[in-house]
């Protein structure tokens, strides 16, 4: 169940003593794409430099610990188990969601761990999510906006932009990359209105690839002059750059840290996002395809995703390649394919595994079908993968796209 609103994980928090209160300095990322990512990096590179950090992030790909971070670790079992039984009673069998109770439990186990930073990821939106509880973050960070969730945030990208900047705070920093023109207007007026510094890509910092790298730039005196020459991310994706650089830039207004610059190499080329742009170098779905091919996974799953794996693929021109597409019912299937249509050699479709609200394999191929690409309905994420491959064919890549549900799915499988 989705019901927006904050009064009953507030609520909770205040039976279990405001763990909200006692979290190590937040870091509140909200966006449409990116997020993520951008935290992985943030972790990274604050890890490299000697931190300890929390993590708490959405939706989970294979194991619901995933979501919580302690300190570097997942959390186990038993002390995940413990948190949840005491936030379940505490709640007394009043309405909740399962996002709103989990929250409660990730920063319960938040408080009772030392840590130097806490790095949140909203849930869907911002404004009224259950992440936007904590009353002083040290820094908020905005990555791109583009449509999703329409159902619950707005039909229009300055309504999302709306929901996503509710989590500006007075007095607390706010870096946004690049926004579309009315993602950006929206998010300057509500600096404005709760007096939140707005510090924007462009103005504030820049990252470009240069030569085999990339280069991140701090500019005054939105922040401390810096020039730093840094390596690729190990995440793929000329978009991987610019979410480096909004995490760079988010630990650039950190009070009190340096920022050593062999230190966040390493954190770059450290980052670890799983299905995001991930090749599977081994596993059960990769040994189906013939010797020579290469198995990728991407989770993204709305057409802003979609036109930053589009850039990406304008690379891959060099053999065929396949997706193996499914998606939920919910989202904009066709808004999703178009950017791939003239990349990929033909689409092969499932239904997400497990996943009521997927899109049957059927009505994922006419999508495909209906902007341009050739498309067959599969019975299976490995019937796919069988058929990827044409007689005669040189080795291709297949590309398993479209759900971070899928993705779960995917890794699971794979072993």
């Amino acid at each position: 169940m989705i019901d927006l609103s904050l009064a009953r994980i507030e609520r909770l928090l205040e039976r279990l003593g405001h763990p909200e209160r006692q979290l190590a300095p937040v870091i509140h990322v909200a966006g449409t794409n990116g997020k993520g990512s951008t935290i992985a990096f943030m972790k990274a590179m604050l890890e490299a430099l000697g931190c300890a950090v929390h993590v708490y992030t959405s939706p989970h790909l294979v194991r619901f610990n995933e979501r919580i971070v302690i300190a570097g670790r997942e959390i186990d079992d038993d002390s995940l188990c413990a948190v949840l039984r005491e936030c379940e009673a505490a709640n007394a069998g009043e309405p909740i969601t399962f996002f709103e109770i989990t929250t409660a439990a990730a920063f319960l186990a938040f408080a009772r761990a030392q840590a130097d930073f806490t790095l949140l990821e909203t849930g869907l939106g911002g404004r009224l999510d259950a992440t936007n509880v904590v009353a002083r973050p040290l820094i908020t960070a905005l990555t791109p906006i583009s449509l999703d969730h329409q159902a619950f945030l707005g039909e229009t990208i300055a309504e999302v932009a709306g929901e996503k900047a509710g989590i500006l705070k007075p007095g607390v920093p706010c870096l946004s990359v690049h926004q579309p023109a009315e993602a950006a207007a929206v998010i300057a007026n509500r600096a404005a209105d709760v007096g939140a510094p707005l510090i924007c890509e462009g103005e504030g910092w820049s990252a470009e690839p240069e030569g085999g790298g990339w280069v991140f730039e701090g500019r005054p005196p939105r922040l401390p002059q810096t020039h730093l020459a840094l390596p690729m991310p190990a995440l793929p994706g000329a978009h991987q750059i610019a979410n480096a650089g909004l995490a760079l830039a988010c630990l650039s207004c950190l009070p009190g840290l340096s920022i050593d610059t062999s230190a966040i190499a390493r954190g770059v080329a450290r980052a670890r996002w799983p299905a995001r742009l991930q090749r599977l170098e081994a596993g059960r779905l990769v040994d189906l395809l013939p010797a020579g091919w290469e198995l990728w996974l991407d989770g993204g799953h709305n057409p802003g995703a979609a036109q930053a794996l589009a850039l990406h693929l304008e690379g891959w021109r060099d053999r065929p390649l396949v997706l193996v597409f499914g998606m939920l019912k919910t989202k904009d299937n066709t808004g999703f394919l178009a950017p791939l249509a003239g990349l990929a050699q033909r689409a092969l479709t499932v239904a997400i595994p497990g996943e009521a609200a997927s899109l049957d394999a059927e009505s994922a191929a006419a999508a495909a079908r209906s902007v341009g690409l050739a498309a067959e309905a599969c019975e299976s994420v490995p019937d796919a993968l069988c058929r990827a491959a044409g007689a005669g064919e040189p080795p291709g890549r297949a590309l398993i796209c479209g759900s971070l549900y899928l993705a779960g799915a995917v890794l699971a499988e794979n072993g």
